[in-house]
């Protein structure tokens, strides 16, 4: 089974305000559980995931898989801390987005093209051999991100301190993942220059 992207169609834009929205997620769920509860951010959280996972059409394209997934694993994250009362489950899910792209991006890599050399592809389907060799060296860098991310925001959970958690998984998480996307695009541009003919 190969996820490819798919841009095929034109894009959803009730689909896209949903997926900024989830930017604000740990910002979200720390007001809610501050100042509201469980009992009552669980149930929004629950309508929000599922409004997300009937909004995305599941089709072969590996970024469409994620969302569906990513909208289930929210769901059931903030039904179990609705059932059983209990707050962590919520705080999660970054740390289930974070192993769900690791598994998508090591997947592609076993089974080519990379995630990276498929996006790529959409602006630049001619892409030389020298292009798909460095996609797949992107796709492994964003791989050891997902773990140590994955791994930090992990920590933050365990520690059990709203502030750590929301400051990482609302905040640093998103300026790390920031710099490495600026610190690719500029390595690419050198790259290019590099092997222009």
């Amino acid at each position: 089974m190969k996820f490819t992207a798919d841009v095929s169609k034109k894009p959803n834009f009730l689909g896209i305000f949903f997926g900024v929205l989830l930017i604000f997620y740990p910002l979200v769920v720390y007001l809610g559980l501050q100042y509201a509860g469980i009992q009552f951010i669980a149930p929004v959280l629950i309508v929000f995931f599922s409004i997300r996972f009937f909004l995305v059409n599941f089709k072969s394209s590996y970024f469409l898989w994620c969302l569906k997934l990513g909208a289930f694993l929210g769901i059931f994250l903030a039904a179990l801390s609705w059932l059983l009362k209990e707050n962590h489950w919520v705080l999660y899910y970054p740390v289930c987005i974070n192993l769900l792209l690791l598994v998508v991006f090591v997947y592609s890599l076993f089974n080519p093209p990379s995630v990276v050399e498929q996006l790529a592809r959409v602006t630049e389907p001619e892409l030389p051999e020298k292009g798909v060799s460095y996609c797949r060296m992107v796709t492994k860098v964003w791989c050891v991100f997902f773990v140590l991310n994955g791994t930090v925001s992990m920590i933050t959970c365990l520690v059990n301190n709203m502030m750590y958690w929301t400051l990482y998984n609302g905040l640093i998480s998103y300026l790390l993942m920031g710099t490495l996307m600026c610190s690719e695009w500029l390595v690419r541009q050198k790259v290019r220059k590099r092997h222009m003919p």
